[in-house]
């Protein structure tokens, strides 16, 4: 029988549904390998063609791991909190939980279908209370956790709650908010629970802070950065404004110096990696306090050039920052408050974009430089942001751009520092050479002279200190939403308190609405008689989308029997599995989730509950599949107006036309159907088409896949016209897996008929099965261990794209030869088993194995001495002319390949009984006969 795909994928994916085929165990005795996949959330629309692009990926490494002896684990699940549901739930009054279901059943659906080798027992849904219980039991760990500097780790809270009472504040070096109290042990001790609750509140490792965010007053919450485009929220376009707000925090700041070493040790691509450096941004310089005038206030900068505190000539705060109601003059009032009103209005991300616009307000006051007096005009202007550094900046105009452009806007002074800046009238000069001028105490002296001096004045003075900083802030930790986890927290006497441990998971608890309350408060303030112990507020907040996703990978390192155990995963498994060993997913996730991650991973492993720094050791970024828009050209008149008419893509430029998207489904090799077409946009059902040789061809344009353009390309539809299998192969062939590339449909035919060769080779014409145990060729094995070295070679260094190339070239080799041999085709199955797992899978029981053995089958053992050519077939060109090949063995001497030669009849019978003047042979390369 021909290839018959569809039986043969439908039997293969129950036959590992049934048997479990791919569950695996945590007590092997074989080494351990974790692929692992950054999991999806699982959105209305499913898949199309471009999600699985990572997973088949990562499914062909696991299969080929497994096949190398190690046990395997690969597991999938969803990340199911989040916004989109949330949205749904709103315009239709239907619990999140249910979409959720319906979407994660959609998804298992296509994700089972192109035959991956999850462990599905494994499974986790973030959403699920099994599974958040443990998201909030970490949160519990955070909040009961400071970082001791000292031991360079985080630390139980009771540490440090001891150490106030035997020595008060003294000798304790923590990351903490900057107005930590210093008191003695007996002032501790007299402290009221209160005060003492909100003195912890201040090293905890997580905590509520007031915080700038990005409020989204239509959605009703606090977006993310990676959330606002350009001053919208990214889902809805809604206006985003910047609003000062309690919020809970994770001091991920405290983990910056270890979050930047880490990356030195870990097998990540280097873009990555430089997008996480710059993100914790690490500045050693100097940290300046100016006092404001007639005022006890002190404005304090960080610097990396202190050298430049004599050329200062204005200090810039945030507009959100703490000081600017106190500091703004009456006369300075409404241009203060304009301002800051329209900052409001742009994100963060976007006032760190733009580079090129100058704008900025004078509060009516001045401060003091600390080393001359001088005194300093204070102006507000958004590029200064309020949560980075000290939310303000001290202003050198000749020699930072920025500040020259705000100078010259303002008509500020711009003092020359150095005696080698030139031209500061027309533009900065950043430079560090040469002597300092204008300058005080460093007149004359050079950069690395001039340094300690100021270091040390400064702390003489009181008025500053080396310091190093970073540009990372502490991470905002709460979402004013309903689809969220709840925070383990309520609230007595103002202040957080955790609820009991045994009380977990808090449960999200129903609402007549997914909305804000009249009052402003999140959606879970709508839950009825909802107090803990019937008495306490809990948190109204829940927690971000990246919460759940910062663990998820030690859970599915717990078996389902191992789950029932009182931990995120057993000390055992973790102990096995240790770390992720391939992560494959977007690098769109880089200062986001593999930041985050990377940092609860560091807690976890500082408490003892895991024992790696870093949670995964390899990461891959897998490209975008883009998607391949169609055209079709309509015809306007003169006014502009579309006409019932449309003309052929090779045509179009004889017309003045409107290009109009058209379903990618509805055309095959730039072909449209015109009967589709007319029931895909039914008022064009008695249009008029101009064909080019009869057809209508449509035009091209790579665009991002998306419903818009009508380029979403379905993988059911794929795989019921081709099969998984081919699906599979085609989105390797189409290019290097860490590239972007546009889905074209129309090579996939070949891919398909790749399929149906290699099928023919264990069967005759009338596809009976056909496999002989004759002993193989050199030919054949050659063609063979080709094969194993390459694919062998390019999954270890994820090159799928090469290795379907020559999948192609050898059954191509294979079928000239005729080969039907057992010993070759036995291990061309196992060496294509993780691209083409189905075929695969039917052939190997048709070769008589026990059915569904492939998967622990043994990868072949690539054979070099098979690649050694031992014959030769030489070009004999007689008089110049190639006349015939003639294989010869190359151990023979040139006189021996000459004799055999001219005893070949073949030959004999060119030259014509002619007596040659001259032999030349070329070992291994020609033989030239000259008559």
């Amino acid at each position: 029988m021909d290839y018959q795909f569809r039986d043969i994928e439908n039997k293969w994916q129950q036959f590992w549904a049934e048997n479990q085929t791919y569950k695996v165990n945590n007590a092997s005795e074989k080494p351990k390998y974790y692929v692992l996949d950054m999991f999806p959330y699982p959105s209305g629309a499913g898949l199309h063609v471009g999600h699985p692009l990572g997973y088949i990926a990562s499914d062909i490494f696991a299969r080929f791991k497994r096949l190398r002896g190690f046990n395997v684990l690969h597991p999938m699940g969803y990340d199911s909190f989040g916004l989109p549901a949330e949205q749904y739930a709103i315009q239709t009054g239907q619990h999140p939980a249910i979409t959720t279901v319906d979407n994660i059943a959609t998804y298992r659906r296509q994700l089972d279908q192109l035959g991956f080798s999850f462990d599905w027992s494994r499974e986790v849904r973030t959403s699920d209370p099994e599974y958040y219980k443990w998201t909030q039991w970490i949160f519990m760990q955070l909040f009961n956790s400071w970082y001791d500097m000292e031991a360079d780790k985080a630390q139980p809270i009771d540490l440090l709650v001891s150490h106030f009472q035997t020595n008060g504040s003294t000798g304790i070096s923590a990351v903490s908010d900057e107005d930590t109290k210093t008191f003695t042990a007996e002032e501790w001790s007299a402290m009221s629970e209160k005060e003492q609750q909100e003195e912890l509140l201040r090293y905890r490792l997580t905590f509520l802070k007031e915080s700038t965010v990005n409020w989204c007053p239509a959605l009703g919450t606090v977006l993310a950065n990676d959330e606002v485009k350009e001053g919208f929220s990214e889902r809805g376009g809604h206006p985003v404004e910047q609003k000062k707000m309690w919020q809970w925090s994770m001091r991920i700041t405290a983990y910056a110096d270890r979050l930047l070493k880490g990356l030195d040790s870990i097998d990540w691509p280097e873009p990555l990696k430089e997008m996480q450096r710059n993100w914790i941004g690490k500045s050693i310089g100097a940290s300046v306090k100016f006092q404001v005038e007639n005022s006890d206030k002190i404005i304090e900068v960080f610097t990396t050039r202190v050298d430049t505190i004599y050329g200062v000539s204005f200090l810039v705060i945030a507009p959100e920052h703490e000081f600017v109601a106190s500091l703004t003059t009456s006369e300075q009032k409404n241009e203060i408050e304009d301002y800051i009103n329209k900052t409001k209005k742009k994100s963060e991300l976007d006032r760190m974009a733009d580079t090129k616009s100058v704008s900025g307000a004078f509060t009516g006051t001045y401060a003091l430089n600390p080393l001359n007096g001088e005194k300093i005009p204070v102006w507000i202007a958004d590029y200064v942001l309020a949560g980075y550094g000290t939310g303000a900046v001290m202003a050198v105009p000749s020699g930072d751009q920025r500040d020259w452009l705000f100078a010259k806007r303002f008509n500020l002074p711009v003092i020359q520092i150095l005696d080698t800046q030139k031209g500061i009238e027309e533009t900065a000069d950043a430079t560090k050479d040469g002597k300092y001028v204008n300058s005080g105490i460093i007149n004359g002296l050079t950069y690395d002279e001039a340094l300690p001096v100021l270091i040390q004045k400064l702390e003489e003075l009181g008025a500053g200190k080396a310091k190093v900083q970073y540009r990372m802030r502490d991470a905002i930790f709460g979402r004013q939403r309903y689809w969220g986890e709840p925070v383990p927290v309520y609230f007595r006497d103002g202040l957080p308190y955790l609820i009991d441990e045994a009380e977990l998971p808090l449960v999200l608890p129903e609402v007549d609405k997914y909305l804000p309350t009249e009052a402003g408060d999140p959606p879970l303030g709508r839950a009825l008689n909802w107090k803990y112990k019937g008495e306490y507020a809990y948190e109204l907040s829940t927690m971000p989308g990246w919460a759940g996703s910062s663990w998820y990978w030690y859970r599915y390192m717990a078996s389902p029997d191992e789950r029932k155990e009182d931990a995120f995963a057993p000390k055992k498994a973790i102990e096995y599995w240790k770390d992720v060993d391939l992560y494959i997913g977007g690098s769109e996730h880089a200062t986001g989730h593999l930041l985050y991650s990377r940092f609860w991973n560091k807690f976890l492993k500082d408490l003892g509950y895991v024992i790696e720094e870093e949670p995964f050791k390899k990461l891959i970024n897998q490209g975008m599949i883009q998607g391949r828009s169609n055209f079709v050209y309509r015809i306007s008149d003169e006014e502009g107006r579309g006409t019932n008419t449309f003309v052929s893509h090779g045509l179009k430029d004889q017309y003045k036309t409107i290009a109009l998207h058209v379903d990618v489904n509805i055309v095959e090799n730039e072909v449209l159907d015109l009967e589709k077409f007319k029931t895909f946009r039914p008022e064009f059902a008695n249009a008029e088409f101009i064909l080019e040789s009869g057809k209508y061809l449509c035009g091209v344009e790579v665009e991002k896949m998306s419903k818009s353009k009508f380029n979403v390309v379905n993988p059911d539809d794929i795989i019921e016209r081709y099969g998984a299998d081919t699906l599979r192969l085609y989105e390797m062939f189409l290019g290097p897996l860490e590239q972007s590339k546009p889905w074209n449909t129309n090579g996939i035919e070949g891919v398909f008929k790749f399929l149906r060769k290699f099928w023919k080779l264990f069967h005759d014409d009338q596809f009976n099965f056909r496999v002989t145990d004759t002993e193989p060729t050199k030919a054949e094995l050659k063609s063979l261990h080709k094969i194993i070295r390459k694919v062998e070679e390019d999954i270890e260094r994820f090159s799928f794209n090469t290795s379907v190339s020559s999948f192609m070239i050898c059954v191509n080799e294979l079928t000239d030869l005729k080969c039907n041999k057992r010993v070759i085709l036995e291990e061309l199955v196992v060496v294509l088993a993780p691209y083409a797992p189905h075929i695969t899978e039917e052939l190997w029981q048709l070769l008589g194995h026990a059915e569904g053995s492939l998967s622990y089958a043994q990868f072949p053992k690539f054979v070099p001495e098979y690649l050694v050519e031992d014959e030769f077939a030489y070009p004999i060109s007689i008089n110049g002319k190639m006349r015939m090949n003639l294989t010869v063995s190359l151990a023979l001497e040139p006189a021996d390949v000459e004799k055999l030669v001219l005893e070949n009849a073949d030959v004999q019978k060119y030259l014509d009984g002619k007596t040659p003047k001259k032999v030349i042979v070329v070992k291994g390369r020609i033989v030239n006969i000259v008559v």
